[in-house]
């Protein structure tokens, strides 16, 4: 399964590969980072269907993770990839404009990987 990961953090990458390394060599899972919103849809236009899941932070620079997810959720409907959006601010304005949106689940920061495996797990099933 192949997990995009949208943040401008670009030490969230090391993270990933080290949280989630058991699961990257048993080829459970295989990560594809992207420092920007602009990034992640140029790497969707050319890759269509490839991501399954995408792991997006809201607060970003440029493109915003929630003009993200309405390119996502307008244009990529079949079938649409689950989105889960990740902020470092758990407040309800950006909860709600999220699950407007469309967003599948709502992460705060710093991410508990632990929960977010099983989360993963769940929603691949």
């Amino acid at each position: 399964m192949k997990i995009l990961v949208v943040d401008d953090e670009k030490d969230i990458k090391d993270l990933f590969l080290q949280r989630f390394r058991k699961e990257i060599k048993e080829k459970e899972m295989e990560f594809i980072f992207a420092f920007s919103g602009e990034e992640a849809l140029d790497y969707m236009k050319a890759n269509e269907h490839e991501a399954v899941l995408i792991l997006s932070d809201i607060n970003m620079p440029g493109m915003s993770g929630l003009e993200l997810l309405k390119h996502i959720k307008e244009k990529y409907e079949k079938p649409p990839p689950i989105v889960m959006m990740i902020t470092a601010y758990g407040d309800a304005e950006n909860y709600n404009e999220a699950i407007k949106l469309g967003a599948d689940d709502f992460l705060t920061k710093p991410v508990d990987f632990m929960a977010l495996k099983q989360k993963l797990k769940t929603k691949l099933q």
